[in-house]
């Protein structure tokens, strides 16, 4: 076992926000009780939020507990190098970012086919290897988002990989554009540890239709989050649940089941194998809102916004999204419509969802 901690991580990708900034202090408070609780695994990327999540890590982690109380995680990512030295200079100004002189734990971010001949062709493993022989780096590992057959190429390729971060989560595991179960396999096979992310699918698993709510509501009260990072962390070679928590209650929902974890007993693999039926009988767009796509969006289209509104018209019947269509989301912002289909967004999603198609049901849906 190469994670020394408990089950479960802070995902610090979606911490709460206050007038656009992270709320501190909040997360302060977020941090003292997974701390006090017995878990230390922090995760981040120097992209995340804008580039604030690094800096809040910082102030409420580093700054605050000594470095070897806790386990912190960062990545490399694809478009903040385009050349060998550009590696190594972007590594230490994260180190620096952080207020650390090490990563427990380094990764190659969120590898693909797309994204990986990049990091071929500029030695990104080999460099990152240096990094780790020179004391920067404790462990080397991947995130991935792609098929099976391409993480298959990868292990194969770098066998010094040491964890490799996937996404599953039981609506996944058997979606074949995921191929969330595929991928574990493919893990078990070369005998590499995961660490879990989207475990409750960006909220879709905790905001559930009314069906699957009254599947769940028939079992012994626990949250609807709870039975999804269970059934995450109940897989054999499953080291760390990462969850992207935004509050408070959200932090302690999440310690009361994983500070004693049990795995998912017969009668709960059940429910959840119905809820899964659910799932597959409605129409929703996919999207965990992990925001890759709006960076490079040359129209401004908070397109993850507007596909959680479609859902929430769509499946859930929620009649009030199309006030937040208008007057929140696309107020200062680009409309569905106005996408210029340059498939920027499509080159950076991680579901690979079809983003010019789905952006025409959601103009249709709400611009009639």
């Amino acid at each position: 076992m190469l994670i020394d901690a408990k089950k479960f991580g802070f995902g610090c990708m979606r911490l709460p926000m206050k007038d656009k900034q992270v709320d501190i202090e909040q997360v302060k408070k977020m941090v003292d009780v997974f701390m006090e609780n017995g878990f230390t695994y922090f995760d981040t990327a120097h992209g995340y939020i804008g580039g604030l999540s690094e800096k809040a890590v910082k102030e409420c982690v580093v700054d605050r507990y000594d470095r070897k109380s806790f386990t912190l995680t960062d990545k490399l990512t694809d478009c903040y190098f385009n050349s060998e030295s550009d590696i190594r200079e972007f590594f230490e100004e994260q180190l620096k970012i952080c207020g650390v002189d090490y990563f427990d734990y380094y990764l190659m971010h969120a590898q693909c086919a797309d994204n990986y001949p990049k990091y071929q062709r500029y030695r990104a493993y080999e460099i990152v290897s240096e990094l780790k022989a020179e004391g920067k780096i404790k462990h080397v590992g991947i995130s991935f988002h792609d098929t099976a057959e391409v993480l298959e190429r990868i292990l194969t390729d770098h066998p010094e990989i040491e964890v490799v971060q996937l996404q599953l989560n039981y609506v996944d595991y058997d979606d074949t554009a995921v191929q969330s179960g595929k991928c574990y396999e493919v893990c078990q096979k070369h005998n590499k540890p995961v660490i879990v992310m989207e475990p409750v699918k960006g909220g879709s698993l905790v905001n559930l239709p009314e069906e699957a709510k009254k599947i769940f509501d028939g079992l012994d009260g626990g949250s609807y989050a709870s039975y999804a990072i269970r059934f995450a962390a109940g897989f054999d070679g499953v080291e760390m649940v990462l969850s992207g928590m935004s509050s408070l209650e959200q932090m302690n929902d999440n310690i009361s089941f994983m500070k004693d974890f049990k795995p998912l007993d017969e009668r709960e693999k059940e429910a959840v194998s119905r809820v899964c039926g659910v799932f597959k009988g409605l129409n929703m767009i996919s999207c965990t809102a992990c925001r890759y796509c709006t960076a490079g969006c040359p129209m401004n289209i908070s397109i993850p916004d507007l596909f959680s509104c479609y859902n929430a018209k769509t499946v859930f019947n929620d009649w009030n999204q199309n006030y937040y269509y208008e007057s929140v989301y696309t107020a200062n912002n680009g409309k569905a419509s106005d996408c210029i289909e340059c498939g920027n967004c499509e080159y950076e999603c991680p579901q690979h969802l079809p983003i010019r198609e789905l952006l025409k049901k959601v103009a249709a849906t709400f611009e009639k």
